[in-house]
């Protein structure tokens, strides 16, 4: 089975929910959250961090658990993601003429 590749919108909203999680962990250990949720750290660490755009189901709710979050409340915030920020610097740098 092929995998469709993700959309620009789909990492990004992968970016804000990683970037949600790291929120609420706080102060506390991504070792002690991951534990607690029953995921190795280096699993939160790749949610946390974007490079896991669309973790598991079970995956998130277990961390959501972990960190008093309430599903309901990450699904909205990450389908309020419509837009992907433009990286592009407004103009191109230009080449240095020798």
């Amino acid at each position: 089975m092929v995998r469709t590749p993700l959309t620009p919108l789909e990492h990004e909203r992968g970016r804000y929910l990683g970037a949600l999680l790291r929120e609420a962990r706080g102060e506390r250990s991504m070792t002690e959250v991951a534990a607690a949720a029953g995921v190795s750290a280096e699993t939160l660490r790749k949610i946390e961090t974007g490079r896991a755009p669309t973790p598991a189901f079970f995956t998130i709710a277990a961390v959501a658990s972990a960190l008093g979050l309430e599903l309901d409340e990450i699904a909205e915030r990450c389908a309020a993601v419509t837009a992907v920020p433009d990286t592009r610097s407004e103009e191109p740098e230009q080449a240095a003429v020798a």
